[in-house]
């Protein structure tokens, strides 16, 4: 007889803001799965901690009954590994936009993958500032127009993918803002003991719903064969798709490989980790 699930809420009674109809719902809804189900296989709502920064995802910590914090502009990196440093038991996840991430909190997000520090980041990629009304950020594809700039965006587009493994992230993948998939990397992403970066394409249906036809784009790079211990493979398929050209979207775990992790180099985390905080004589 199956056994029947436990009635988890980790909703919190706080009204939504994002638009109607938003992508960030159907993130938030992958996220909601993902916890409710690793709390029915024995968690409980305090072994997991989130941290969000500022823009339209950051609401995300309004509406989830976790215990964290809502940290500053491009933060997020530093306050989750402080987390771990803390409590390594904790299961850590952090969220982001692709201006709190790629413009405030660049230098955090390179060095959070250089760390490896055992904690997961979600990054809501909708390559514009929406929440200040569609400004471009680090990831707008050449020649958007909006208020300021009149003429079109004369800068080239960052490739987060690339920049990740560049910088030495030990798990790197891209899915849709689509509640099966986000459910999906972040059960994967369990799995994996490092620093996990997972951007999540999210077009802003008000100031950047060209990117709605992303969607039809994609495709799996677990069903095309792709070898995810693969440097050099996971670096050509992050090149498939730069924000510019309307190639196939590749999603899925472009790269996962194992190294010793941040809390590692620390003997005293080691003890805190294998007895937890009720082991450790205050």
């Amino acid at each position: 007889m199956e056994e029947k699930k436990k009635k988890v809420n980790i909703f919190t009674s706080a009204k939504s803001t994002w638009c109607p109809a938003c992508p960030n719902f159907h993130i938030l809804a992958g996220v909601k799965k993902f916890i409710e189900d690793e709390i029915n296989l024995g968690k409980s709502k305090d072994d997991f901690a989130i941290v969000a920064g500022i823009g339209c995802h950051g609401k995300i910590y309004d509406y989830l009954d976790l215990n964290g914090l809502n940290s500053l502009h491009g933060r997020v990196p530093p306050v989750c590994l402080g987390l771990k440093m803390a409590n390594p038991n904790l299961n850590v996840l952090g969220f982001s936009g692709d201006g709190d991430a790629y413009a405030e909190g660049m230098e955090h997000t390179v060095h959070a993958a250089r760390y490896n520090s055992n904690w997961k980041y979600v990054v809501h990629n909708n390559q514009v500032f929406s929440l200040t009304i569609g400004q471009p950020t680090p990831t707008t594809e050449l020649g958007f127009k909006e208020k300021t700039t009149p003429f079109g965006v004369k800068l080239q587009p960052m490739n987060p993918i690339k920049l990740m493994l560049a910088a030495g992230a030990s798990f790197v993948a891209r899915v849709y803002a689509d509640v099966k998939q986000i459910d999906w990397v972040l059960k994967e992403a369990m799995k994996h003991r490092g620093f996990t970066f997972i951007e999540v394409l999210q077009p802003c249906i008000i100031f950047h719903a060209q990117a709605l036809k992303y969607k039809e784009r994609l495709y799996s790079l677990e069903e095309s064969g792709h070898d995810k211990t693969s440097y050099e493979q996971a670096m050509k398929k992050a090149e498939e798709f730069d924000y510019n050209n309307a190639n196939k979207i590749p999603v899925g775990v472009f790269y996962q490989v194992e190294r010793p992790i941040f809390e590692d180099g620390f003997p005293q985390l080691k003890k805190l980790g294998k007895l937890g905080w009720k082991g450790i004589k205050r």
